[in-house]
């Protein structure tokens, strides 16, 4: 009876717990997608790291989960769950085939491919449109795809490559503006043979899309490469700054930051973290927290593609490294970070520390469970 009692009075602690947000708050993490494999198993994964610290928490959804490969792009779609972009060079269609997995936003654990079609081919970004249904860029087959927003049902293919300036050439990165028109950037390549080809000198560029008739335009042309880069550009990221502005990374280093109305070029951000010239690193998309803070995440390919992740003041461009650290360095580079390429940020549940629990546990067995109150009138 004694035992029974003080099982009770746990209970009614750990009640008393959940009631004021202890045993399940929300705890804010970004979560980074690997996109490169090691010899020993590591990477395809995506994994969390702490907001605030930079302290890793492990991963978020396991190497090869769903038959992840090579998660580019990390979207939260409008039933709470992660739809990640996954899919290799091509070269092996039938053991990695392209598609858009779908993971429990709170869990991590898949649920389903979601989403896939025989011309998906290498997928990079994917964005949920306002008319409902889900656009994935086809990275090495030069398309826009489209499918229903909740079966994942194929629809059509709503643009493709034109091997011309301004046209859908090597296509990364997707965001719906509040006008509900896309934004789309390019690197500039066609899609020969499920390879990406270069030879044909096309300028990367960022697209904007009238998604009622299919007519593109472009928003943001070839910039100048920047000094610390190895003379090319190559448009990847995008997304909305807390001013209205338009910031987008460019895989070849540097962060640039557009007038959204007129598409002009207000400033860059350094995103040379390695200190060389030319840069050691390459740099994937972008995200921003709720408090205006810009994150970004790049590799080295001097150091094995091991990666880092970079923070910056969303609204002065001034670089916000972690203790210790220089620059925009938030998290150095480290053997967690293999090639990273997706960021995106999420409130994601967590549990009180285990010493905390079993304290209050031994509380509850002593007899020192809350008491209780007569409720009072406001």
């Amino acid at each position: 009876m004694r035992n029974y009692r003080a099982g009770l009075r746990s209970l009614a602690v750990l009640g008393a717990l959940v009631g004021l947000g202890v045993a399940a708050e929300a705890e804010a993490a970004l979560l980074v997608g690997n996109t490169a494999l090691t010899t020993d198993g590591r990477g395809y994964n995506v994994l969390r790291f702490d907001e605030r610290s930079g302290r890793f928490l492990g991963e978020f959804i396991s190497t090869g989960s769903g038959g992840l490969v090579s998660p580019d792009d990390l979207t939260f779609g409008p039933d709470g769950n992660l739809y990640v972009s996954s899919g290799n060079d091509g070269a092996t269609p039938e053991t990695e085939p392209s598609a858009i997995l779908r993971f429990d936003g709170l869990t991590g654990e898949f649920i389903d491919v979601f989403a896939t079609s025989p011309t998906l081919n290498r997928p990079y970004g994917n964005a949920f449109g306002p008319d409902g249904k889900l656009y994935v860029s086809s990275f090495l087959s030069d398309q826009i795809l489209r499918f229903d927003g909740v079966t994942g049902e194929f629809i059509d293919v709503f643009a493709s490559g034109s091997g011309l300036p301004g046209g859908l050439n090597g296509p990364n990165d997707l965001l719906f503006l509040a006008d509900g028109s896309l934004l789309v950037t390019t690197q500039g390549s066609v899609a020969v043979s499920g390879e990406a080809d270069f030879s044909a000198g096309l300028p990367s560029q960022t697209l904007k899309f009238d998604i009622a008739t299919g007519e593109s335009t472009v928003f943001a042309d070839q910039p100048m490469p920047t000094p610390e880069s190895f003379g090319f550009v190559s448009f990847l990221g995008l997304a909305l700054g807390p001013d209205g502005n338009l910031f987008t990374s460019d895989f070849a280093n540097g962060i640039r930051v557009y007038d959204l109305n007129t598409g002009g070029l207000l400033s860059t951000f350094s995103t040379n973290y390695t200190g060389t010239l030319p840069s050691n690193n390459f740099i994937g998309s972008l995200a921003f927290t709720p408090d205006n803070t810009l994150f970004s995440v790049g590799f080295d390919f001097t150091q094995g593609n091991l990666g880092a992740i970079l923070r910056y003041d969303g609204l002065t461009g001034e670089p916000l490294p972690s203790a210790g650290n220089f620059g925009p360095i938030f998290v150095p580079t480290n053997s967690n970070l293999i090639r990273p390429i997706g960021i995106a940020y999420a409130d994601l549940p967590s549990v009180p520390e285990p010493a905390l629990v079993l304290g209050l546990l031994s509380l509850a067995a002593l007899g020192f469970g809350p008491r209780r109150t007569a409720p009072t009138k406001n």
